[in-house]
């Protein structure tokens, strides 16, 4: 909405913004540039990766939890045949 007010920039601010950048940079200039880009192609493999994982995650059936724990039967039948002491 801000922008509908202030503008869109022109050719004129960009190059006066460029000018900027170059009094400040100066020969870190392009140092500057290529550790932006490389910061902007980790976020966007970082992104593809979340992306991912969600289509996998959501690809993946739901797992349904037994009613009951599952017990091991053959220990139950050993406990059963042993003989009792009376």
């Amino acid at each position: 909405m801000i922008l509908l007010i202030i503008g869109l920039p022109g050719w004129a601010e960009i190059v006066l913004v460029l000018f900027v950048g170059l009094l400040l940079f100066g020969r870190r200039l392009p140092e500057v540039g290529r550790s932006l880009g490389k910061t902007i192609v980790e976020f966007k493999k970082g992104i593809r990766e979340v992306e991912n994982e969600v289509k996998v995650a959501s690809q993946e059936p739901t797992k349904r939890e037994p009613a009951l724990p599952a017990q091991d039967n053959a220990a139950k039948d050993k406990v059963a045949d042993e003989p009792t002491s009376d």
